[in-house]
């Protein structure tokens, strides 16, 4: 067994911007905890997290990694996560992992998009959270003014546990230190703002603490947890994990100190929401008992060409050793595959595997060349524990895209090889086969993410692909109720083929899908020849009727149509429904839908107007701009994404460099009716024969 027990873990998850520091305050952790003998560079490509090729190359991190370290006692686990908004899906996906989620904040920049993105998904997540504002010894910080903007952002409840002092040179405790001075002022009244705020949750706290005037830090322990818990104290702490010259991390020993001292071990955060197959609406809670069936969840996926499958997951009941045998959950059957032999269990340290015997509850773990686990499966050792998975993270849609082809004949399959297993790593990247356009077409978060993409094709596996823009993912629908009838009859000697279908639709609420009623009676068309209707029906659905995209909000009603004893047939019935309901569609006021994206906009305070003006000039809606530190402003749209496709060079090219944005899906909406006509125009369906 581990020398340490689940209560001795701390799972701590780095998050935020891009440029925060978080691979440096990883690196620093790593150093300070005296796992590193001298800190590593960004720019040598020598850093613990960073380690990939792409990452040496381009100077920041693409994807998330995990390292560990032994600090007073404690057993840490460190994520390091990407900041761009390009590669959110792989921050997100490490949130099942920790029981605290640390956004950190460039003390120069301020609050960036990915900050409130990533606050918010934490929250969501019902995940104890706090705060590291890095890099405060840069040029310009004013951490005073970043601290009430943070308070103005996230709430009242975020509250420094330590506060900057010496000229931002060095840090002083405002929790457990009463006394002294800092750059922000008293350390005193800082003690007593975060002091009232956890004893806020205990009554009898509470009383105490008012008829004393004074409570010992071992009474806070339990009302501070639960405050973390239940999102009623957010602390912040101030670091500069690199500072300038060959000076030592600023506030590192410090945030080590708050994480084993006050950060949640697993026994203490908040529970991880498993639900049971077909029950999705009680949860159900795993208990950090090692003595029990092993409940473990994978959280991050890497495939690498010489290595193989390399899965982390976290161990969320029981023990797990070099031995186990474990089940595969498949939520989508609620059964489980044959089991599988861990055979040999690794620690991560960035890209090195340190072998261990056995795993305890809270800790976070890997395996190798175990190629049937996949990305967000639960494993376990016991068919009692069959169906249970962890309630799914919503994902930013994949908005983003290219159409590509080999440059060389024959790599075919060696590019559908290595997209499958991008897929894998990352679930924010999607690959689509459009049959009508023959395109495959892959699917990202941005601009960057599909490059970083395309780099891996080449370095990874030595092919290399054609790219071009593809078709915007519109979809169609109606907005009126109409009916459709349709006889095929044919006869080319010997037996025919016939089927006659009546049919009604009618629009559903937007995002509702899809609906099929068998209205019939009286035998008018055999039951075996409803499902062949419906067949039809749904090739029209994928293939789209005005435009040649998939259609979506529609039910579907039969209610009348003829057999004939010999010659009626399946292929009869399903080009009668097919047509039949094309015929519907073009009488029930078909429109098309177009995607829009939320856009949260960041630019120097001269370039608001320039941009509100250009946003709303593709037909963009703004919807707030609010004024951040630093000169800076964030503007909020919701834009057609077929209008900001570009934007990442556009923007670049207004503010000269200087904006920054995010992007996500939002909804589904009708194009104007001079952008439908148009991309009808452009359709050519392909004649069908019968």
């Amino acid at each position: 067994m581990p020398s340490y027990t689940t209560s001795d873990i701390r799972n701590l998850v780095l998050v935020g911007h891009a440029s925060s520091g978080k691979t440096l305050l990883a690196e620093a952790l790593l150093y300070k905890a005296g796992v590193l003998g001298t800190m590593g560079s960004i720019d040598a490509g020598t850093t613990v997290c960073d380690f990939t090729d792409e990452e040496k190359h381009h100077k920041y991190s693409l994807t998330s990694a995990v390292a560990h370290c032994d600090y007073n006692g404690k057993h840490i686990n460190i994520i390091d996560t990407p900041g761009s908004p390009d590669f959110m899906g792989l921050a997100l996906s490490m949130l099942p992992a920790a029981d605290t989620c640390a956004v950190v904040i460039n003390a120069a920049h301020g609050i960036e998009p990915m900050t409130r993105r990533m606050m918010d998904r934490a929250a969501r997540r019902n995940l104890c959270r706090m705060i590291i504002v890095n890099k405060i010894d840069a040029d310009n910080v004013n951490c005073q003014e970043l601290l009430e903007s943070i308070q103005k952002s996230f709430g009242k409840q975020c509250l420094p546990i330590n506060l900057p002092a010496n000229g931002n040179k060095s840090v002083v405790d405002c929790f457990f230190n009463p006394d002294g001075d800092s750059d922000l002022g008293s350390v005193a009244d800082a003690h007593t703002a975060i002091v009232d705020q956890v004893v806020e949750v205990d009554e009898e706290l509470m009383e105490i603490y008012l008829e004393q005037g004074e409570v010992t830090p071992e009474q806070l322990h339990a009302p501070f947890e639960k405050a973390l818990r239940e999102g009623h104290l957010v602390p912040i702490c101030f670091t500069a994990a690199h500072p300038h010259g060959n000076s030592e991390p600023i506030g590192i020993s410090e945030l080590l100190d708050v994480l084993v001292k006050l950060a949640p071990n697993p026994t203490e955060g908040n529970p991880r929401p498993f639900v049971k197959a077909g029950n999705d609406d009680k949860e159900m809670h795993a208990e950090p008992d090692p003595s029990k069936h092993v409940l473990a969840h994978v959280f991050n996926i890497k495939v690498d060409p010489y290595v193989g499958k390399l899965c982390s997951f976290r161990i969320h009941q029981g023990t797990v050793s070099k031995d186990s045998q474990l089940y595969i959950d498949d939520v989508d059957t609620g059964a489980s595959k044959k089991p599988f032999k861990i055979g040999h269990l690794f620690k991560l340290q960035g890209a090195k595997h340190v072998e261990i015997k056995d795993a305890i509850p809270g800790d976070l773990v890997a395996v190798a060349k175990i190629d049937d686990i996949h990305f967000d499966a639960c494993l376990h050792d016991s068919h009692d524990e069959d169906g249970i998975h962890l309630k799914p993270i919503m994902y930013p849609t994949p908005l983003s895209g290219l159409a590509i082809s080999p440059k060389k004949r024959g790599d075919e399959q060696k590019i559908a090889d290595a997209i499958t297993k991008f897929q894998e790593e990352d679930p924010c990247f999607k690959v689509t086969r459009d049959s009508a356009t023959k395109e495959t077409v892959i699917n990202g978060l941005g601009d960057l993410h599909l490059r970083v993409i395309l780099e891996k094709l080449k370095n990874r596996y030595n092919v290399e692909v054609d790219t071009k823009p593809p078709k915007i993912a519109y979809r169609e629908t109606i907005l009126g109720k109409a009916e459709g009838h349709h006889r095929h009859k044919k006869q080319t000697g010997g037996a025919g083929q016939f089927g006659e279908v009546y049919l009604r639709v009618e629009p559903l609420q937007r995002d509702s899908g899809f609906e099929f009623v068998d209205d019939t009676f009286g035998g008018s068309i055999p039951q075996q020849f409803i499902p062949a209707i419906e067949k039809g029906i749904r090739k029209v659905l994928e293939d789209g009727a005005i435009a040649g995209y998939p259609m979506q909000d529609i039910k579907v009603s039969v209610y009348d149509g003829k057999y004939h004893p010999v010659d009626s047939k399946e292929i009869a019935f399903i080009s009668a429904g097919k047509t039949a309901f094309k015929q519907a569609i073009n009488a029930a006021k078909p429109v098309l839908l177009e995607p829009l994206v939320n856009v949260e906009v960041t630019v120097p305070n001269q370039y608001m107007g320039d941009i509100t003006g250009d946003l709303s000039g593709k037909r963009g809606r703004i919807q707030g701009t609010d004024m951040l530190p630093g000169d800076q402003a964030l503007i909020k749209a919701i834009v057609p994404l077929s209008e900001v496709t570009n934007y990442h060079s556009q923007l670049k090219s207004v503010t000269g460099g200087q904006g920054s944005f995010a992007m996500e899906f939002d909804h589904y909406d009708a194009v104007p009716s001079n952008v439908q006509q148009q991309v009808m125009s452009e359709y050519k369906p392909q004649d069908e024969e019968d």
